[in-house]
């Protein structure tokens, strides 16, 4: 399986696009949280070892086959699930983040509903007093999964791979509550917008 990643990732024509902020956090080793859409994660693999990525895994399956691939890529993870384990997985998250890492969060999950984001991410800014950064992914070409319930694709061989990343929300605050409405709506503006960033720059390089 890492194989057949590597080599087809190595394929890819990767184009990121950051704002100054979260290349200084990088540079810093400021930790951050980096958001995404559940089914982006195979074309958001290629770059975990550039974000020092430290996620959490899920207990199942198909958590134990995207653990063994995130660690060959440089990834770190906490094993855990909404279900099983999961404030040992949280503890274990926050020790990565500590070691240098930045969390990335696929902020509708675990089960949906799709593109709705949950309270979670926003309650682990505030743990770790970290920026949100949204990544918008598009490829222009990928197999696609349609049974699976979060979409997942997978960019097929010379695919252009571009992910944009918006401007950071701040640390949520003690103050905040990570579950006020308000906070998910801003984020999946920005989650979208970022999206139709990424679409259009394959569109216009592509006209």
């Amino acid at each position: 399986m890492f194989v057949f990643y590597r080599t087809l990732s190595w394929t890819w024509r990767v184009r990121l696009f950051e704002p100054e902020s979260l290349k200084k956090s990088l540079e810093n080793r400021s930790p951050v949280v980096l958001a995404h859409w559940h089914g982006d994660e195979l074309a958001l693999l290629s770059i975990v070892k550039r974000y020092r990525i430290a996620t959490i895994a899920s207990q199942s399956k198909d958590g134990e086959l995207m653990a063994t691939v995130l660690k060959w890529m440089g990834a770190k993870t906490s094993r855990g699930s909404s279900s099983r384990g999961s404030v040992q997985a949280l503890k274990g998250l926050l020790r990565l983040v500590k070691d240098g890492g930045n969390c990335s969060f696929a902020v509708d999950g675990p089960k949906g509903p799709l593109h709705k984001v949950k309270p979670g991410v926003f309650e682990l800014s505030r743990m770790i007093h970290g920026p949100i950064y949204a990544a918008g992914v598009y490829v222009d070409r990928a197999v696609y999964f349609p049974r699976s319930w979060n979409k997942t694709f997978l960019p097929k061989p010379f695919a252009k791979v571009v992910i944009v990343w918006s401007e950071s929300l701040p640390p949520v605050t003690k103050e905040q509550d990570p579950r006020n409405p308000d906070l998910a709506l801003e984020l999946e503006s920005l989650l979208h917008r970022t999206r139709e960033q990424a679409v259009n720059f394959i569109a216009d390089n592509n006209a």
